[in-house]
């Protein structure tokens, strides 16, 4: 898929790439549709597992907020998510996206119980990771060209997100 597009991931392409039959993956998917929701899926749950150690690093000062933008932006871009996303809306496979959006979310219940504690609510949590998920989005699919249009630096979303993370941060953090 990150050589080639979403479009090729058919049970006949990958069959063949994978050493397969096309019977065997028909079995097992049901459909190629069932095979975008499953690699959708692996995608976002390994990169999900990926952001929650960095939060977790970032927390223990470990890590920082940049770490967990890049991770969410990759996951976009490098690792295909924003292309497969797109592709399954425009084929009105839109079932497919279901294990995108439950993952994210259980990402959020994983790492907003500290948040609620500590504020009673989770809502900035929530907030937060959809504008970071809608940012990365729309950086995988056109970032580069209208960052260059408007005459920014190609970082200049990732640059954002961060800033949008590290004032989070600083709310969470200050007292009353």
């Amino acid at each position: 898929m990150i050589e080639t597009g979403p479009q090729s991931v058919t049970l006949k392409a990958v069959a063949s790439r994978v050493g397969r039959t096309h019977a065997n993956l028909l079995h097992h998917f049901g459909s190629a549709s069932g095979l975008q929701k499953e690699l959708a899926r692996h995608i976002t749950e390994t990169v999900c597992e990926t952001i929650k150690q960095a939060v977790e690093a970032s927390r223990a000062g470990l890590g920082s907020p940049r770490e967990v933008v890049d991770l969410a932006f990759d996951a976009f871009d490098k690792e295909g998510a924003g292309a497969l996303t797109s592709w399954m809306i425009l084929t009105g496979n839109e079932d497919a996206l279901t294990p995108i959006v439950e993952t994210i979310h259980q990402l959020v219940d994983d790492i907003a119980p500290q948040e609620a504690e500590a504020h009673g609510s989770v809502t900035m949590v929530h907030e937060e990771t959809l504008a970071l998920v809608l940012m990365a989005m729309g950086d995988a699919l056109i970032g580069s060209a209208l960052s260059r249009s408007l005459g920014l630096p190609e970082t200049a979303a990732r640059d954002r997100a961060q800033r949008m993370l590290e004032g989070t941060l600083d709310t969470i953090k200050e007292p009353g």
